[in-house]
């Protein structure tokens, strides 16, 4: 099988794309900055790379920041049918705006932190006056804790809030869960979480983000948080991702989903190799995909050979049994010979003719 690991070339992208190596006879590195999208061309779709169409692919997972989300949806849509891709097209436009990722999780009913979206200081002062303190206020869009401040009284979110309110944007007003500074990490891949870590945040911080100078430690998940990350994987359509949650008086709420998440910090707190799990959920995926996708075609071809006027070229390597030629079944399955049926079989140097009588 063929795979390629479309990125903009992270630490974390160049160990997935290592262990993807030995799973698939070839794996080739793509830069996101080098794809293009050609789009109304009389009706066809294409993905250039380099400025010419990508090969075809078995397998294809395509993974970047927040800034090329538009690009990796157009990516995926366009190469989805023939390529098993782990993430969903809508998930990267989900997943990197959490205002987006919020209203995912609330229609599966993943649980989280009370969370408001405002656009306007009339009604942010009037919500500031209804909500408990201290609170969180963040933008939709950002990663590694970047763009999150905490109001502590209605003055500090007031002052927050105006300046907010100048750069003419809707941003969050979340409910702030007091976990001492402390969040989970849950590693998704398909439907198991391979890893996850506790992370606690450095003195006078509140955001665990070890970007933002938080330390993590492994951490076993109890049955019910695995549940809920999985879930909310799946909420958002994205097969590998990073679940990022809070230990509330009620249980786990979730905060954010990464579908692009480092590797190097959870596989170096739990010694779990996050990068060859990845690799092999990509091959055994592949496989799978592309067996289906093969049975589908055959299933159109024999529905097509109803038609007097069909024909199918099939292209396979001889299959011998003691110096006996066996046929694919699709040729069965297409010519609907019967053991009763008399043939003609017409045999020259290179070429086999076979006809009913």
């Amino acid at each position: 099988m063929k795979a390629a690991l479309i990125s903009l070339g992270s630490r974390s992208s160049q160990m997935t794309l290592e262990a993807m190596k030995p799973h698939f006879e070839q794996v080739d590195a793509i830069s996101l900055k080098q794809i293009e999208v050609s789009l109304g061309d009389k009706g066809k779709r294409r993905v250039l790379y380099e400025g010419n169409p990508l090969p075809e692919y078995d397998c294809i997972y395509a993974k970047g920041s927040f800034r090329y989300a538009q690009l990796l949806r157009s990516i995926t849509e366009i190469l989805r049918e023939a390529s098993f891709m782990p993430i969903a097209p809508e998930a990267f436009t989900v997943g990197h705006d959490k205002i987006l990722t919020h209203l995912a999780l609330q229609q599966y009913n993943i649980p989280m932190p009370a969370t408001y979206l405002i656009s306007s200081a009339k009604a942010g002062k009037k919500l500031l006056t209804e909500v408990h303190y201290p609170l969180i206020m963040k933008f939709p869009h950002g990663t590694q804790g970047i763009g999150v401040m905490v109001a502590d009284s209605y003055g500090s979110a007031s002052s927050m809030l105006d300046a907010l309110i100048a750069l003419r944007q809707p941003f969050l007003i979340q409910e702030y869960i007091d976990t001492g500074g402390v969040d989970i990490r849950a590693f998704v891949v398909g439907n198991e979480v391979v890893a996850s870590v506790k992370r606690v945040a450095s003195r006078g911080e509140v955001r665990a983000n070890v970007h933002m100078g938080g330390t993590g430690k492994a951490h076993l998940l109890d049955t019910y948080q695995k549940r809920v990350a999985i879930d909310a994987a799946k909420a958002i359509g994205a097969e590998i991702c990073a679940v990022d949650m809070l230990e509330g008086p009620k249980g786990p709420l979730v905060i954010e989903a990464n579908v692009s998440p480092g590797l190097q910090g959870i596989i170096s707190t739990t010694g779990v190799n996050v990068a060859e799990k990845i690799a092999a959920y990509l091959a055994k995926k592949a496989e799978g995909f592309q067996a289906k996708r093969k049975g589908q075609q055959a299933s159109e071809m024999v529905d097509q050979a109803g038609s007097e006027d069909f024909a199918q070229q099939i292209i396979v390597h001889p299959n011998f049994r003691a110096d006996r030629i066996l046929l694919p079944k699709i040729v069965t399955d297409i010519t609907r010979f019967t053991e009763t049926d008399e043939i003609v079989l017409k045999i020259e140097k290179g070429r086999i003719t076979i006809e009913k009588l």
